[in-house]
């Protein structure tokens, strides 16, 4: 008798995990999505259109997600202003990896503006971003980072990050604006149903943040995952599935082919 197929527990937010589960089932994989995290709207609507109005004044845009992507430049405006030669001729947009590249060339921002990572990054993140751009930056640069924030956290994205601290030394200033917020999505009686098993029959969890797995535990705070297998895209999500309690940590780059290619080695 053959052992059933490994099961893939896809966490991100939709539609991301929806588009993932997609694309692995064309591959021949068995995927679930269980979102771990809720995306919603801007906190504070008006600061993001002032943002989005004065974008032009600003040598490049950071965003660190493609939620962060979807949530700014949603707004024609925003769109159009970057797509301008007169009004935006000089700001660049950075992504820190090929997903959020793809979704900002989805949402009509030209190719030809976007700084990434290379190809061969052993990571895509804001490290791997900074050896892209960071060559680039001038005293007297002024970076935008659109980012997202818990609900009711306080959190207005002022915060010293690392990119911002590399921007700084080098004599550039940074403003942040909250794109989007973040919050633990609500379970379907499935979905728990599906978390909790997950936990025990050998699936594998596709881990793309810390605060997914936070969800996770709040969700289920009295579930061992001493028999549950994660696979991460990030070293600091490894260690806080480890810190979790999670009894196999594997890890990959964030590209879906990566992730796609690590699930088939873990079958």
């Amino acid at each position: 008798m053959s052992a059933a197929p490994l099961r893939a527990l896809i966490t991100r937010p939709e539609p991301e995990a929806s588009h993932w589960v997609q694309a692995l089932t064309a591959r021949g994989i068995a995927a679930c999505a269980l979102p771990l995290i809720c995306i919603a709207g801007a906190p504070d609507p008006q600061a993001l259109a002032r943002a989005q109005e004065y974008l032009g004044d600003y040598d490049a845009l950071m965003v660190v997600s493609g939620s962060a992507a979807r949530h700014f430049f949603g707004s024609n405006q925003a769109l159009a202003l970057i797509q301008q030669a007169q009004a935006a001729i000089k700001t660049r947009v950075w992504a820190p990896g090929p997903g959020t590249a793809a979704m900002l060339q989805a949402l009509g921002v030209p190719p030809g503006r976007i700084d990434q990572p290379a190809a061969d990054a052993g990571q895509f993140d804001s490290e791997s971003l900074w050896k892209t751009v960071g060559p680039h930056v001038r005293p007297g640069n002024r970076v935008l980072i659109v980012r997202g924030a818990e609900p009711d956290s306080g959190d207005t994205g002022t915060g010293r990050d690392w990119l911002s601290e590399q921007i700084r030394a080098a004599g550039g200033a940074v403003d942040f604006v909250v794109a989007y917020t973040r919050t633990a999505p609500p379970w379907s009686p499935q979905q728990r149903a599906l978390a909790q098993a997950g936990a025990t029959d050998g699936s594998l969890w596709v881990l793309s943040s810390t605060q997914a797995l936070e969800h996770l535990r709040q969700a289920l705070p009295e579930q061992s995952w001493a028999g549950a297998r994660a696979l991460v895209t990030h070293p600091r999500i490894g260690q806080a599935a480890r810190a979790a309690g999670f009894g196999q940590v594997l890890a990959c780059r964030p590209a879906l082919a990566d992730v796609a290619a690590s699930i088939e080695s873990a079958a």
